[in-house]
């Protein structure tokens, strides 16, 4: 696999996979599925003399819908953002 390093406070996200079915068994089409909110950290910078980077690679995390900037890398999908437009950690 290609090796990204993000810069400053960007991190590097693999979004998880979003659901195909609802939990009453109807199939979404793939055109009606929502762009996924959760994601785990991939990889880190090493932040700003401004911010603090507080997220870890293996932090699960929620962002925004429309956070980040899309790539693919080997044929995966990646989004690399800010740390700011991460919403939340979960534990």
């Amino acid at each position: 696999m290609t090796k990204i390093q993000p810069l400053a406070d960007r991190v590097l996200i693999r979004p998880v996979a979003a659901e195909t079915t609802t939990k009453s068994g109807i199939i979404i089409p793939d055109n009606a599925k929502e762009k996924p909110l959760r994601g785990e950290v991939i990889a880190v910078g090493c932040g700003t003399k401004d911010e603090q980077m507080v997220l870890k690679e293996g932090n699960n995390v929620l962002y925004g819908k429309y956070a980040g900037t899309e790539l693919e890398i080997d044929g995966e999908k990646l989004l690399i953002m800010k740390q700011a437009d991460v919403l939340a950690v979960i534990q």
